[in-house]
């Protein structure tokens, strides 16, 4: 698990969510054929993020792009496109969470029927497409948790009381005003 999924996996578990990273959902052969990657491995996931009260489940793919022009609002109108194949491609999104809820109620990590939301963790968005990609998101019924959303809760761990771990630790040296 990278960097940016250790925060995104502290961040949601703060906000209540039991978190499993780099989950691999094991599809069988009939679901590979049926998603047009006959020998694909295990499919995995960065983040998936359980909230047992509300019965949610929530897939999470993970991109910090704190480099680069950020998260494109194209990315999610190509068909096919290379990355965010869940968001792309209907078919594979279905079979993969239909086997994925399969998978966690035979385990009893999750109850039966939990409602699954396809979310991105997203620590940069290209900004003059910002609007437009949350647009998207909620036609979709796709949960985003964009920079906003992160510093909200960054803000909160530096007001917070002390916790020993890098989030909460990194807030508090930033946020907080120095006594010098």
């Amino acid at each position: 698990m990278n960097a940016f999924e250790q925060l995104a996996a502290s961040l949601l578990t703060r906000a209540g969510y039991w978190v499993y990273p780099s989950f691999k959902v094991e599809l069988t052969k009939e679901e590979k054929r049926a998603i047009g990657r006959h020998s694909s491995p295990r499919w995995e996931i960065d983040l998936i993020a359980y909230k047992p009260k509300s019965n949610e489940l929530l897939v999470v793919e993970c991109k910090a792009y704190l480099d680069s022009g950020g998260v494109q609002l194209a990315s999610f109108q190509q068909p096919k496109a290379d990355r965010y194949k869940l968001f792309n491609e209907p078919t594979l999104r279905e079979v993969v969470f239909s086997r994925l809820t399969q998978q966690l109620v035979e385990s009893g990590a999750v109850i039966e029927g939990p409602k699954v939301q396809l979310a991105l963790m997203a620590a940069k968005i290209k900004s003059k497409e910002h609007s437009d990609v949350v647009a998207l998101f909620k036609r979709n019924g796709w949960v985003l948790f964009d920079a906003n959303w992160i510093r909200d809760q960054l803000q909160q761990l530096s007001e917070g009381s002390y916790e020993n771990d890098v989030p909460s630790v990194v807030a508090k040296l930033l946020l907080r005003g120095s006594n010098g």
